[in-house]
Parts: structure tokens; sequence; C-alpha cells
């Protein structure tokens, strides 16, 4: 445990804020927030592409090009964890509660 001055109110925040206890959240509701953060992702990924044929400049349309394709990689991500999370849920990966 670190020390810190009894007369330190600071410290002692900062030290409050290194040890806390762990969020557990169950493996439906991370499918329900993968799912939310996928949707979110699709819909950058989409108004960064939909937006590429009013753009006349080739460097701000590798700029959108690039915006587009980041957000569309985080949509396969954000789907990924939910579709393992899906298989956490229904028993098939991992050990079942």
């Amino acid at each position: 445990m670190v020390s810190t001055p009894r007369g330190d109110p600071a410290g002692r925040f900062l030290l409050a804020l290194c040890y806390h206890r762990r969020m557990q959240i169950s493996a439906a509701i991370a499918v329900w927030l993968c799912a939310a953060f996928a949707l979110m992702c699709l819909g950058f990924a989409y108004t960064a592409f939909s937006g590429l044929a009013t753009l006349t400049d080739s460097a701000e349309r590798e700029l959108s090009l690039g915006y587009g394709w980041f957000w569309t990689f985080l949509f396969f991500i954000a789907a990924l964890f939910g579709v393992l999370s899906w298989l956490m849920k229904v028993g098939k990966l991992g050990k079942p509660e």
C-alpha cells in the first residue's frame, strides 16, 4: 500500500482513485453494449463513405476514406466481441455459470 502524508487531501484522493473495486459486466449486457457500439460505428462509417461523392479535393477524399475504414474496423471489432459475449452467454464458450 502506498503511504501518503496525513495532511495531504490530494494524495488521499489520488490513492482512492487507484484502489477501487473491479466492475463486472454480465455477458448479456456485453452483447447489448457491443451491438449498440457496433451500430454507432457503422453509422459513422456510412457517413464517411457516403460523403466521398461530394468531395473534390483528393487529400480530403483520402482523409474521409481513412476515417470510414477506421470506423469499419471498429465495427468489426465490436461485432466480434459481441459474438464472443453471446457465445459465453449461451454457454458455448468458457465455463457456464
